[in-house]
């Protein structure tokens, strides 16, 4: 039998490397909980600004990966139209993702991240000609119903529209850098050079907004854009082309209920029941909807 979550892939692949796919799709998926976790504890401990947090992790995302790149013999691709796109893009998630978090909570932040990933890869595929199912319709609409409950203002006042906004803005900029990823023939090298060229758009974030640094908050960012971020991206990038397009919208399911987890445990963040129907809805709903399988027109 033929393991779902690849493409092309021959019942002789073998058990282990399958096991290798799954084990470095898990990875990536922590990796990506732990950019949440880490933003909002050096925001909201007071360690650092949004601002200067964002300009730390992609300075030091670009280091160790270009680092990666000479220890394996290889060169920084310079930009070139899709480089560009995919600077510009990564950009968007990272300041937005960076600012959203001065307000928003880890796990509701990364629940209103990758719904917004999710529901705009779906749009991608429409717009593309590839005609959504009855199921794939419905599916979405709950989905869009867990985030308009989210979204609503309601009991608490946790939840911060600017901040929300800031994190739709960051859900379709990695939307979008994830679709570009699809087409990488070196994910590190194009990894390495959408960092480089992002850190002078990150860094107009210097014109307007103050920043200030401790040493705990100069770590986590660190921590973030050289660890979680820009080797947790480019094994993303090498991990995608193995993946059939279901399954890693799919796996990024597991991204929000990691990092709400773990906003409870470390960052003593409330598990209300509104959060939790909402992270039910969206992610049974996108789960309903890239499952089910399309006809195709015009486009694969």
């Amino acid at each position: 039998m033929v393991c779902p979550f690849f493409v092309g892939t021959s019942p002789d692949a073998g058990l282990s490397r399958r096991m290798r796919i799954f084990l470095l799709t898990t990875l990536v998926m922590i990796a990506f909980a732990a950019n949440s976790v880490l933003t909002r504890l050096a925001i909201v401990g007071g360690h650092i600004d949004p601002a200067g947090f964002a300009i730390v992790r992609v300075i030091s995302g670009a280091v160790v990966l270009w680092l990666m790149l000479v220890l394996r013999g290889g060169r920084i691709q310079w930009p070139g139209t899709r480089h560009i796109f995919g600077a510009v893009t990564l950009a968007v998630y990272i300041i937005g993702f960076s600012l959203a978090y001065f307000t928003l909570d880890a796990g509701l932040g990364a629940l209103i991240l990758f719904g917004v990933v999710q529901i705009g890869m779906f749009a991608h595929g429409a717009l593309l000609g590839v005609l959504p199912s009855r199921r794939k319709f419905i599916g979405a609409g709950v989905a869009f119903s867990g985030l308009v409950l989210v979204l609503w203002p309601g009991t608490g006042g946790r939840l911060d529209p600017v901040g929300a906004a800031l994190m739709i803005a960051a859900g379709l900029g990695w939307a979008a850098y994830t679709i570009i990823g699809k087409k990488s023939d070196d994910s590190l090298a194009d990894t390495a050079g959408n960092f480089v060229v992002c850190i002078p758009l990150v860094a107009s974030l210097f014109w307007v907004e103050d920043t200030f640094f401790t040493p705990v908050g100069l770590a986590l960012a660190m921590v973030c854009g050289a660890v979680t971020s820009g080797f947790g991206y480019a094994l993303w990038y090498s991990v995608l082309p193995k993946l059939a397009q279901s399954t890693a919208a799919v796996v990024q399911l597991s991204v929000p209920v990691i990092a709400i987890l773990a906003g409870a445990l470390l960052l003593a963040e409330p598990l209300e029941i509104k959060i939790i129907v909402a992270t039910v809805l969206v992610l049974g709903g996108i789960g309903l909807a890239v499952s089910a399988r399309s006809p195709q027109a015009g486009h694969n």
